[in-house]
């Protein structure tokens, strides 16, 4: 049976469904990253039962050599017994030193093996941000990015970013939402992204068309060398700031996106437009970054 795809930006809950059809995993273990991969591949989740399965089988099915790391923040809705039942051999979850930089082991955490890929259990939520720096810090692979579990995005994207990056070369590749495509459906959300990205174009001199792209495949050692901070979205800002500054060239393909609203769990609020700009500010300003 093949999942339901996307059909004019409707994704149909199918957790409970696909987690009737896989079986509890052959390992993936965090000692199966000790392999050196091509790609790791972030997924945060909060609050996402209806699709995270789905996007983490979405996931598996690219032609990769890839890690992929699910960073479960102590969901409410079920999510975290979701994952369970399709996991085996949980257990406390200790880091080596190497694991460490940016991001120091919080006690309580606890790590499950899937099948194609590994979950860390959060004691509380720590946000999407120390999600992103927490799976940067685990990564053995020559490129990291991010797949928000809500299915915004489609993974099919990933290859097209890293088939760039390795063409090129390139230290970071973005996908852009609004590069070369049809104009979003007027909203908050729409002008945020557009307003952001027009600052950010003015503070850094750059000409990189959607600064709040969760898309942001980046080589690994290069990810690991911002010394990011944030903890929350604003890490979405931080990131292209720090890029900028350390002078590390940004290229952008264009990717398919859509979008949902807050009743259908969209987490962004206006006031973390507000955080954005004040992250790209300070740190326009600040002489030195990491």
């Amino acid at each position: 049976m093949s999942l339901p795809e996307r059909v004019a930006g409707h994704i149909e809950p199918t957790g409970d469904r696909i987690a009737t059809r896989l079986s509890k995993p052959q390992a993936e273990s965090l000692a199966g990253n000790e392999v050196h991969r091509k790609l790791t591949v972030i997924i945060p989740c909060y609050n996402e039962r209806a699709t995270i399965l789905d996007v983490i089988e979405r996931v598996k099915r690219l032609a990769a050599d890839k890690f992929i790391i699910v960073i479960e923040n102590c969901s409410t809705d079920g999510s975290r017994e979701l994952l369970r039942s399709v996991c085996g051999d949980e257990r406390p979850f200790h880091r080596s030193s190497q694991h460490t930089v940016d991001c120091p082991p919080v006690a309580g955490q606890r790590w499950m093996d899937g099948d194609g890929f590994g979950v860390l259990l959060q004691p509380r939520n720590l946000q999407k941000g120390t999600s992103v720096k927490t799976g940067i810090a685990l990564a053995n692979s020559d490129y990291v990015i991010c797949q928000d579990a809500d299915l915004e995005y489609d993974p099919n994207d990933i290859m097209r970013l890293l088939d760039h990056a390795e063409r090129t070369g390139l230290d970071a590749v973005f996908g852009s939402r609004l590069l070369n495509r049809r104009r979003l459906p007027l909203s908050a959300f729409e002008f945020g992204r557009v307003a952001l990205s027009k600052i950010f174009r003015v503070l850094y001199r750059s000409h990189i068309t959607d600064v709040a792209t969760c898309y942001k495949l980046m080589r690994t050692n290069v990810a690991r060398s911002l010394q990011m901070e944030a903890s929350g979205f604003d890490l979405d800002f931080e990131i292209p700031a720090k890029l900028m500054k350390r002078r590390h060239k940004i290229s952008e393909i264009p990717i398919s996106y859509a979008p949902r609203s807050r009743t259908r769990g969209k987490k962004v609020r206006w006031w973390h437009g507000f955080s954005a700009v004040w992250t790209l500010i300070r740190l326009r300003c600040v002489r030195k970054t990491g």
